[in-house]
């Protein structure tokens, strides 16, 4: 079983789809004890990282997280359920993470330029990926693929030899990571279509 966790911080459904899509049942619960059973466990996150880190402790989802995790347990984070892997953020103040991978959640700097035009923020749309690192979730998945992004801080891995993809978007910024059970996107693999999907399978078929 493949348990999506609900702390009200997601597009929770569309994950759900992607994983229907390639043949898998994905289950979006609220329940930590429902993570605590699954095989596999997915963290999505939308919105700012100081509140999707509230809902996770308000909903009793920190302790359990951290117990699959250790146990090796196939592990996928998604956008803001990447960057609460990491020890903190620097959005709107500083806030701890989960503190799995050492590392920070920075904000783009002010005043990116690409090409002689200057950059939005946060980056919306498609880029590019270019590996250091090929994780099993991303097997098959060419080099420079395109995948799709939504956000304005990226994270930065006290160890870069975590780094599994770098991304440029005024500056080259971790885009995945990979540690152990561990694989996260800064992107997000449900509305990256057959790229996307692709990501999704091969989790969904890893063995712990």
């Amino acid at each position: 079983m493949i348990a999506i966790i609900d702390y009200g911080m997601g597009n929770l459904r569309s994950v759900q789809k992607g994983f229907e899509k390639v043949g898998f049942e994905a289950v979006v619960t609220a329940d930590p004890r429902v993570v605590l059973e699954a095989e596999k466990i997915v963290l999505p996150g939308v919105g700012a990282f100081r509140d999707c880190m509230r809902n996770l402790e308000a909903a009793g989802f920190v302790e359990p997280i951290l117990s699959v995790i250790a146990q090796g347990r196939p592990f996928l984070g998604i956008c803001v359920g990447m960057q609460l892997l990491f020890t903190d953020s620097t959005e709107f103040g500083l806030y701890k993470g989960l503190g799995v991978i050492p590392g920070h959640v920075l904000r783009f700097p002010e005043g990116m330029e690409a090409g002689g035009e200057k950059l939005k923020v946060p980056q919306m749309g498609w880029n590019q990926l270019s590996f250091k690192r090929r994780p099993p979730a991303f097997e098959g998945i060419a080099d420079n693929a395109n995948v799709y992004f939504v956000h304005s801080y990226y994270v930065k891995p006290d160890d870069d030899g975590v780094t599994a993809t770098t991304t440029d978007y005024g500056i080259r910024f971790c885009s995945s990571v990979w540690r152990d059970n561990i694989v996260a996107t800064q992107f997000h693999p449900e509305k990256s279509q057959d790229v996307g999907l692709r990501i999704l399978k091969n989790f969904a078929a890893m063995q712990d």
